[in-house]
């Protein structure tokens, strides 16, 4: 029978499918060639055993990931759920089967399908289907799971189960890294639903993955322990070979970095990645540290370092102009805070995407500027003059320019704004005066925080932090209930439909999606949709491009730091393979590929 004729479209029949294959690569080919034995990142003869004890910071209340409310427990997403396929950290775009032995890409396209492992099985021993993967996806695309994965899949047509084995998706429109992602819906069994309830009561319910490890025992808000399946059915499988050699693998959580830092120090957990430039400087010392029982290093890393920022809440009437936007901007100085601050640890970070071929730079190319003026023509929005001009950097303190200098241009900025200064403080025509509140989840971030208050009120400008627990930040995140907030868009080498539910006009108006902006530009969703819809790799970089461009001109967020490693300390007696990946995050990276040494402690 024609496919046609079970439900996919005429234009994808019998004959119009690629070949089935257990790779598939974004712009290229795979690195890993059919028959390899593991990734080169991880090492072919690894010990197995012992517990590797790992820390998290807050709390949480749940065990189910996918829902909107509430704080899931670290290592879920990691350990116990698994996709159709993965990706090589070695590898800007990649995927090798998983759950699915084999995969098969329309060639227009517009659909693909995957035949899925014999030997996969779920943690109470029942095969995965292709029933399982439809009732995943359903779920998660469902009202009941959390917006991002319904903004994820929204060109996802439908799901055709073609038997036990094969699943189709079939795509509404056509999106050039589309058929990766769905290849990253993480499947878990129909099981895990007691009857009689929906999904988002599903919440202590110990999940049902095929992972290689499964829930053993928790304490809510306190710490989780996951435990290695004995007959873990993909241990041997060039995807996952070398990899999870933990018997267990446990998190425990702690309310602020310090307790985080001397619980390491106390021999408590094994592993650390630390983020405070001041606590790897001045408090990673002392007689573990000495007598090398606790290791310190910095492990280099190729990641695009995407933008961590201060970033501005459109929905606020204050920061609805941009001359306001640039003016705060202009107040904060990086150099004082890296030299005074971070021990001349981080560089700026200048672009959306930085550290990749997507940043912006200078003045448009020809094929940016043609990019830009069809964007104009299709949404019938004029082209701001600047936009075709340079692409602004953040603020610099550098010589010939200086503090009282950006203080001064901030200064005229908000008087063309109609502010005003009286009794020492900036107000508007109506009296209202300008002031704003930083909400962190880290006191830490105060001392960040307080040289840019400070520099504000030169201005007349108030500005304070407010720290709350981590379930009262994530609702108030969720709700957007916030003035500006601490945030790093993390990037990748291939930007795609994650930009969808962080910049588009949509997102904007949905709960707990990753617009924290509120970005509701015509322009900027007609760039989305360019990168979104791109039909190859150079097509995709001057449209991230023109988007960067685009984002940058509006001033939406002061621009933070990035370094380009690593900083972390472990126990010693771990151990890792010899040769790094290239893009990765430290922890995930010694969950999946470490172990104890023979001569390393078992805790």
């Amino acid at each position: 029978m024609a496919l046609w004729a079970m439900g996919l479209s005429a234009a994808v029949a019998q004959d119009s499918w690629g070949p089935w294959s257990r790779s598939m690569a974004l712009g290229g080919e795979p690195k890993y060639t059919a028959g390899f034995k593991h990734f080169d990142y991880v090492s072919g003869q690894p010990r197995v055993g012992g517990e590797l004890r790992m820390a998290a910071m807050g709390g949480f209340d749940k065990l189910n990931p996918f829902t909107l409310k509430g704080l899931s427990a670290r290592g879920l997403m990691e350990l116990v759920f698994e996709p159709l396929a993965i990706g090589s950290l070695d590898e800007p775009m990649s995927m090798y089967g998983l759950l699915a032995s084999e995969m098969r890409l329309a060639t227009n396209a517009m659909a693909i399908e995957f035949r899925l492992d014999s030997k996969a099985r779920f943690s109470n021993g029942k095969p995965v289907t292709a029933q399982d993967v439809k009732f995943s996806f359903d779920t998660l695309r469902g009202p009941m799971a959390s917006p991002i994965w319904k903004n994820y899949w929204a060109d996802v047509k439908s799901v055709v189960v073609v038997d036990d084995r094969t699943v189709r998706f079939e795509f509404a429109r056509r999106n050039r890294e589309l058929h990766m992602i769905v290849a990253s819906l993480p499947v878990f069994s129909r099981d895990w639903i007691p009857d009689g309830k929906t999904f988002d009561q599903v919440i202590q319910e110990l999940p049902i993955g095929s992972g290689p490890y499964t829930v053993e025992k928790f304490d809510l808000g306190k710490r989780i322990t996951y435990l290695r399946q004995p007959d873990y059915w993909a241990a041997q499988k060039p995807s996952r070979a070398g990899q999870f050699n933990f018997q267990r693998i446990s998190f425990q959580y702690y309310k602020d970095v310090f307790a985080r830092l001397e619980a390491l120090k106390a021999g408590e957990f094994d592993f650390i990645h630390e983020n405070t430039a001041k606590n790897w400087a001045r408090s990673y010392k002392g007689r573990p540290f000495n007598n090398g029982s606790l290791v310190k290093t910095e492990m280099p890393t190729s990641n695009a370092a995407g933008l961590q920022a201060f970033y501005f809440n459109l929905r606020r009437p204050v920061f609805q102009d941009v001359r306001v936007r640039r003016a705060i901007e202009l107040a904060m100085d990086f150099e004082w805070m890296n030299r005074q601050l971070f021990y001349n640890q981080y560089r700026r970070s200048d672009s959306y995407f930085t550290n990749t071929e997507m940043a912006a730079v200078g003045a448009p190319s020809p094929a940016e500027l043609g990019l830009l003026k069809a964007l104009a023509a299709k949404t019938g929005r004029p082209l701001p003059p600047e936009v075709v001009g340079p692409v602004p950097s953040p603020s610099s303190t550098v010589p010939p320019s200086s503090l009282r200098d950006n203080l001064r241009q901030a200064k005229a900025l908000l008087t063309e704004a109609g502010y005003r200064l009286v009794d020492g403080r900036l107000v508007n025509d109506k009296g209202q005066p300008l002031e704003f509140e930083i909400l962190i989840s880290q006191k830490s971030w105060e001392r960040v925080i307080a040289p840019f208050a400070r520099n504000l009120a030169k201005l007349g400008i108030q500005a304070r932090s407010r720290v709350t627990d981590t379930s009262l930040y994530k609702k108030r995140i969720d709700d957007y209930d916030y003035d500006m907030v601490v945030h790093w868009y993390l990037s990748s080498q291939n930007p795609g439909n994650e930009l969808l539910f962080r910049f588009t006009s949509q997102s904007a108006k949905q709960p707990g999606a990753d617009n924290y902006i509120g970005v509701t530009d015509p322009l900027v969703d007609a760039a989305v949709s360019a990168v979104v819809s791109a039909r190859d790799r150079s097509d995709m970089v001057v449209a991230a491009k023109v988007l960067d461009r685009l984002l940058r001109h509006g001033h939406y967020a002061i621009a933070h730091w990035h370094n380009n490693v690593h900083r972390v300390a472990y126990r010693q007696g771990l151990q890792g393979p010899k040769k790094p990946p290239l893009y990765y995050h430290s922890e995930d990276w010694v969950m999946a590929t470490w172990w104890w040494s023979q001569k390393g402690p078992q805790p």
